[in-house]
């Protein structure tokens, strides 16, 4: 997907309704509140090292290509640290939809407030290895 089709999918999620219960899309989930896409999946099983490694570099330039550009339309981004959400999950608190997810992946990720609307970029990135996955988050629920 090139950055411009990932800005149509974003400017569709920000405008579309959400569902009342969870469902699955073609690029995503939607539940009560939410809309996710993943812009970037690992697909590690599927190639070596070096195609690894490419598709890794192109999710990271993807990824500061859409900071960039959601930045000019919005202003600069929150980076939020997911630590403290993470730890808090890890111990057992219940995080709500979409954020669980997004919590259990990345460590940090970039966050606008657009129209009663949280936008949300996140980065995961394998430790100690090649892996990266790109997703974004449209929700009317407040970060945890």
């Amino acid at each position: 997907m090139t950055t411009a089709h990932h800005l149509r999918l974003i400017d569709g999620m920000r405008t579309r309704e959400f569902p009342v219960e969870r469902v699955r899309s073609g690029s995503g989930v939607s539940g009560p509140g939410y809309h996710t896409a993943f812009l970037h999946m690992d697909d590690a099983w599927e190639d070596d090292e070096a195609g690894r490694l490419e598709r890794r570099a192109q999710c990271l330039a993807d990824h500061e290509a859409l900071v960039t550009l959601l930045g000019s339309r919005w202003g600069d981004p929150e980076l939020v640290s997911l630590f403290s959400a993470h730890e808090r999950l890890v111990s057992g608190e219940e995080i709500p939809a979409p954020w669980a997810d997004t919590v259990a992946g990345c460590e940090y990720l970039h966050l606008w407030h657009i129209e009663e609307r949280w936008i949300a970029l996140a980065l995961s990135l394998e430790e100690g290895g090649s892996g990266c996955e790109l997703s974004v988050v449209v929700t009317e629920i407040d970060p945890p």
